[in-house]
């Protein structure tokens, strides 16, 4: 049974950093787009930064120079490096897998991964 873990999630103050993982299990992903998504509570779900098989890199707005999404094929696992974090950032954070390569306003459907995890709580102070 393949699966998503998330894990590095924690309380932080606004301006420190966190690295979050998500390690794959059950089948190799190295040929999946893999991305990160988030939740704040009240809030709807929200692309956060979204990686191809091939490396290439996409951001939503609001993380971009902050955040930095990397993979690891060797180890199957995605990893979200967050640096000057701010209380906006406060969410849920779900690591996602999709078989074939999104495109364009594709890589924000949730639904449309065929793996999700189930996400990691991130909360930054004032």
């Amino acid at each position: 049974q393949a699966q998503l873990i998330e894990s590095g999630g924690g309380l932080v103050q606004a301006g420190g950093s966190l690295r979050l993982s998500c390690a794959a299990s059950g089948r190799t992903f190295s040929t999946y787009a893999m991305a990160w998504f988030r939740q704040a509570p009240g809030k709807e779900r929200e692309f956060v930064a979204g990686i191809t098989s091939t490396g290439r890199r996409y951001y939503t707005d609001s993380v971009k120079g902050r955040f930095t999404i990397s993979r690891d094929n060797a180890k199957n696992t995605v990893t979200l490096q967050m640096n000057n974090l701010k209380p906006e950032d406060t969410a849920v954070y779900t690591c996602a897998a999709k078989a074939s390569e999104p495109y364009g306003s594709s890589w924000e459907y949730f639904l449309g991964y065929d793996y999700r995890g189930q996400g990691t709580q991130v909360t930054v102070s004032t």
